[in-house]
């Protein structure tokens, strides 16, 4: 896969972008309140109203813009799309190589606050999933997760390293999971927080008390949860529509999954009774990631994701050493024996006390931690 024209880039939002939103957001139509007293129908009217206020009226978009300006930001075009990523070299000069993928509605944005923890003794590339934040919006229907893998390697060897480790949660698993399947040549091994698979039947018998919650977790997750998975895998384009015209909305499908997914307070087996997604994130933090998809209008292009690799995901073994860390609210939590006919290398497995989908986000101490230990267990 071809990369070429490796250049600079400058985080530059106009004026006027952000003047557009406040208005947009001054005039939201809303609906009236849900009908029930938690978050069971989505996220609550009182809170949607109360957080796009803060949004209009306190919110900087300029502080995050400044602290992603603070890092080495590149553009480079693979394949003939442009992928924006950060580039974030060690002073140490036995750094090894690693590359962190992000998810949706995730960012690079999820990873600033383990950059510092990690470049210690990692060269960090950390680039922007296609038709995410600053990156290109693909134009043809090939953009699947198996493709984003073989640009990231192509991407890496570009930059100099034959030789690096990947991780990933959320589709950064997914894309993580297919550098180690397809191209075991350059990836010296991987570390996901979100693993991946289903358990081979004969192995749901005699389930343990974990697993049994394990279940029930993904359980809620399809009964309650995928709508917006079901939405974005058949019909992205469609609800790209609404999202792109209105913040509000914008806000609403991406914040109801940090109430979900965050390890915030919910009750055993997942269920959104309970806990506040700012129990996990801050309000600016949130408002950071709603803001980046409303001003890159990137509802629809992330979107296709799904489309594009939902109807032939591939899951096949993965033979390359592997770290795993399970963190207790993730959607889905696979045991090791349940892990372990398709991750058939696996050199570390934990599962962590507190965190949830967004580990990196959420835990970055520990995240950052789980990483080195991880690797720690890999050679190059």
């Amino acid at each position: 896969m071809k990369v070429d024209n490796i250049r600079d880039f400058t985080v530059d939002v106009p004026q006027a972008a952000l003047d557009d939103l406040k208005e947009r957001l001054a005039r939201t139509r809303w609906p009236e309140k849900e009908t029930v007293d938690d978050w069971d129908q989505g996220i609550p009217f009182a809170y949607a109203r109360e957080l796009a206020a803060y949004w209009h009226d306190e919110y900087d978009w300029r502080r995050v813009e400044a602290r992603l300006g603070a890092l080495p930001n590149y553009l480079a075009t693979i394949d003939g799309l442009d992928i924006h990523f950060l580039h974030v070299r060690s002073a140490n000069p036995a750094a090894r190589p690693l590359i962190l993928t992000h998810g949706w509605p995730g960012s690079v944005l999820e990873f600033l606050d383990v950059i510092e923890p990690l470049v210690a003794d990692y060269h960090l590339v950390i680039p922007s999933l296609p038709g995410y934040g600053f990156s290109g919006k693909p134009a043809e229907a090939k953009w699947s997760v198996e493709h984003i893998g073989a640009a990231w390697d192509a991407l890496m060897r570009a930059l100099g390293y034959d030789r690096y480790f990947a991780q990933g949660g959320d589709w950064g698993s997914a894309v993580t999971c297919a550098i180690g399947m397809n191209h075991a040549d350059h990836c010296a091994g991987i570390h996901v927080n979100m693993v991946v698979g289903a358990p081979p039947p004969d192995l749901m018998t005699d389930l343990t008390d974990s697993e049994k919650l394990y279940l029930a977790r993904f359980g809620w997750y399809q009964s309650k949860d995928n709508g917006y998975s079901s939405q974005q895998a058949t019909r992205p384009q469609t609800i790209g529509y609404a999202l792109t015209d209105s913040p509000a909305g914008q806000m609403a499908w991406i914040v109801e999954k940090f109430h979900g997914w965050t390890d915030c307070g919910h009750q055993p087996g997942g269920q959104s009774i309970g806990g506040h997604p700012e129990n996990a994130l801050s309000r600016d933090a949130m408002l950071d990631t709603v803001s980046l998809y409303w001003l890159t209008a990137s509802a629809a292009s992330s979107a296709r994701l799904y489309w594009h690799s939902f109807r032939n995901f591939a899951a096949g073994e993965i033979a390359v050493p592997t770290g795993c860390s399970l963190f207790p609210n993730e959607i889905m939590r696979l045991s090791r024996r349940w892990a372990e006919w398709r991750y058939t290398n696996i050199v570390y497995w934990n599962e962590p006390d507190r965190g949830g989908h967004f580990a990196a986000w959420e835990q970055p101490e520990l995240f950052a931690g789980e990483v080195r230990a991880a690797l720690a267990q890999m050679t190059l």
